[in-house]
């Protein structure tokens, strides 16, 4: 197996995937993750394709559906759907798949151009064509051309795309019409050999962080602890587990993030590999024991299994993924990970009193929280005057903006109500005990907002609040900052309450006003 790491460099390396029982191809130096379908926050007056907005390790990410780019018809999401995070053009974008095959290197002459191939496929979005030996054929989508055209202000406006924790997650699970008699394994290079983990303890695949930090008292193995989605996430040197000399880390290193089960309880460790390879499916009759005449040298725990392909040229040893880490590793992981979180959470009690303000803020905003269809939004709470519940009529003016539901007599004054869901494209509701009218001065004119409930009033620090991607000029303007809290797992959508509504619709709104304050 001297020569696995040769094979990883000889030609291009591409990520592919299945769409509609086709396959495609992205280029792999433009995909950053791979990634389970998270949960979205749906946005309103975004893109047709535009799924909604994720929480990526504190990161927003927009996430797109790559079916609907390409002009095919929508699907469920299922255990096999995965959200490829590419960059490109200052942008990064979250592609949903209906599932990723693998990572696969072709050399030049199996790369057809898009120039010379007519496909059923967008023309614009095809960038070259993959042909096999065995006459298969993958089609390489363009990204850079997918962003530019369809997602262009998002290119124009989004900070250069993250490189840090480059990572990829290949729990592909079989689907229905794969054969159960296989084993499915995400396979790794370690000093030219090839090795293998079963996909259902991997969790995930990262680039290796610039720095690790150490673990005091841990055995060699330990490598240290990095910080994975604000958590910290024990890594351990797979060379050391072998007794190979343990390099300096590098950006071609993965650390593999796998569960490992002690005594009843779970708990995630990073193992550094050389390079990953791709996902296995192997038929249960090409895994075999490890021979007798081996599996008394310390590894008997470690390695699990042998794997025989391409007619026994290529043996993969299937590894244990609770062998890798002992008692001791973990007890030692527990006490640095129970430290490094108590002195966090002095550290921000300290921040958080150096930086009040007189008013007792500091750079944390008072945002307003509603709900509509099940998505959370905020105004700032300086901009609302007050909440009400909504009456049981309101007088209808004919021939008025589609979203105007009407008005009300609030304390003699005429207050003009706008059903916020149709305003921002979503569908509308039916009046219930739970609406809530959201007061709110647009233009000079005092003007109601029906949405589904009312939540909390929200304190948010600074640091939590972003500029939301520009995926729409209309959607820039209303929806202009995210508040992204990962600790509560939530994200909340900040409208801009000057935005809701134009100069033209404020005017007429305030003649519906003085007509029926002058009427009465």
């Amino acid at each position: 197996m001297a020569g696995a790491e040769d094979e990883l460099d000889s030609g291009r390396d591409y990520v592919t995937f299945e769409m509609q029982g086709e396959m495609y191809a992205l280029e792999m130096e433009r995909v950053q993750e791979i990634i389970r379908m998270p949960e979205v926050v749906r946005v309103p007056l975004g893109p047709s394709a535009l799924v909604g907005l994720a929480n990526l390790r504190g990161r927003v990410l927009p996430v797109v559906s790559l079916r609907s780019c390409c002009g095919l018809a929508g699907r469920e999401h299922d255990e096999a759907t995965r959200v490829v995070v590419v960059e490109s053009a200052g942008a990064t974008l979250g592609f949903v798949v209906d599932r990723v095959a693998a990572v696969i290197s072709v050399e030049d002459e199996q790369v057809e151009s898009a120039d010379s191939v007519q496909s059923t496929v967008r023309s614009d979005l095809l960038a070259a064509v993959l042909k096999a030996g065995d006459g298969r054929m993958t089609t390489v989508l363009d990204v850079e051309h997918l962003v530019a055209t369809e997602f262009a202000a998002l290119g124009r406006h989004t900070a250069g795309g993250s490189t840090a924790s480059a990572a990829w997650s290949p729990g592909d699970q079989a689907t229905e019409e794969e054969s159960t008699d296989t084993l499915e394994l995400v396979s790794f290079a370690v000093d030219g050999q090839e090795y293998a983990l079963p996909i259902d303890r991997v969790q995930e695949i990262v680039q290796a962080p610039e720095r690790v930090t150490a673990v005091p008292n841990a055995v060699r193995r330990v490598l240290g602890v990095m910080d994975l989605r604000g958590g910290l996430l024990p890594v351990v040197s797979l060379r050391s587990v072998f007794g190979l000399p343990v390099t300096e880390l590098e950006p071609h290193n993965r650390i593999v993030v796998i569960t490992v089960e002690r005594e009843g309880r779970e708990s995630l460790v990073g193992v550094v590999m050389d390079t990953v390879r791709e996902v296995l499916r192997v038929p249960m009759e090409l895994v075999g024991g490890l021979p007798h005449v081996v599996s008394g040298g310390g590894r008997r725990n470690e390695v699990e299994a042998v794997c025989r392909l391409e007619e026994g040229r290529r043996l993969v040893s299937v590894l244990s993924a609770d062998a890798l880490v002992d008692d001791r590793d973990l007890q030692a992981i527990d006490h640095v990970t129970a430290a490094d979180s108590a002195a966090a959470s002095t550290a921000d009690a300290e921040k958080g009193r150096d930086d009040m303000t007189d008013d007792g803020r500091g750079d944390d905003e008072l945002l307003v929280v509603f709900r509509l269809e099940g998505e959370e939004y905020c105004v700032d709470v300086d901009a609302v005057q007050e909440i009400i519940r909504v009456p049981e009529a309101l007088v209808r003016v004919p021939k008025t903006l589609d979203f105007v539901e009407g008005l009300v007599n609030l304390r003699g004054a005429v207050l003009p109500v706008v059903d916020l869901r149709t305003r921002l494209g979503l569908r509308r509701l039916e009046r219930d005990e739970r609406q809530r009218i959201v007061v709110l001065i647009i233009g000079g004119v005092r003007t109601g907002f029906v949405v589904d409930s009312v939540a909390e009033v929200a304190k948010v620090a600074g640091g939590e609040l972003e500029a939301a991607p520009e995926l729409s000029a209309e959607q820039a303007r209303v929806v202009a900052r995210v508040a992204n809290l990962p600790g509560q797992g939530r994200m909340l959508l900040v409208l801009e309450p000057s935005e809701l509504l134009g100069p033209e619709q404020v005017a007429l709104l305030a003649e519906e006003v003085h007509d029926t304050g002058a009427a009465a």
